[in-house]
């Protein structure tokens, strides 16, 4: 049984994965199990919804762009695992290949292998952004102070 917070934290990172890099990883894992589309990559709007505040009254911040994707496993027993893809922007290949990885991770034969090959080095670069981003971030950092005049 997969982990409802596992499986939030691989979408999330198949999600804001460079394509490049996801293709590339994806590419790596050895005899990939055909799949069909239940939903083919398709492209639409989603409303983004924000918080006054972070808490307050909710309202609509504006429409972006949603690739959406559904596959699901052939050779899976004893049931086909089905496997969900939703990226921003307009990358059918990002949102089919989000949707294999889900699918194979949900696959106790799959999962360590698609986590290694794919995942680590996913997260291990989202995680070299983020700390490049930091230290940007850091750079630009201005420390006010007021001074006590003498009297």
């Amino acid at each position: 049984m997969v982990d409802l917070a596992d499986r939030q934290n691989w979408m999330a990172t198949l999600a804001k994965a460079p394509l490049e890099a996801l293709e590339s990883r994806v590419c790596q894992v050895a005899d990939v199990p055909e799949y069909r589309f239940l939903r083919s990559p398709e492209t639409g709007l989603t409303m983004v919804r924000g918080r006054a505040g972070g808490v307050g009254q909710v309202f609509n911040l504006g429409e972006m762009t949603l690739t959406r994707c559904v596959v699901q496993l052939l050779a899976t027993q004893p049931a086909p695992l089905t496997g969900f893809g939703y990226v921003a922007g307009r990358s059918h290949r990002h949102a089919e290949l989000a949707a294999l990885c889900d699918a194979l991770l949900q696959h106790d034969d799959w999962h360590d292998a698609v986590g290694k090959k794919v995942l680590e080095p996913l997260g291990a670069i989202a995680q070299e952004k983020r700390e490049q981003q930091q230290q940007q971030t850091a750079s630009t950092k201005v420390d006010f102070f007021t001074m006590l005049r003498g009297e």
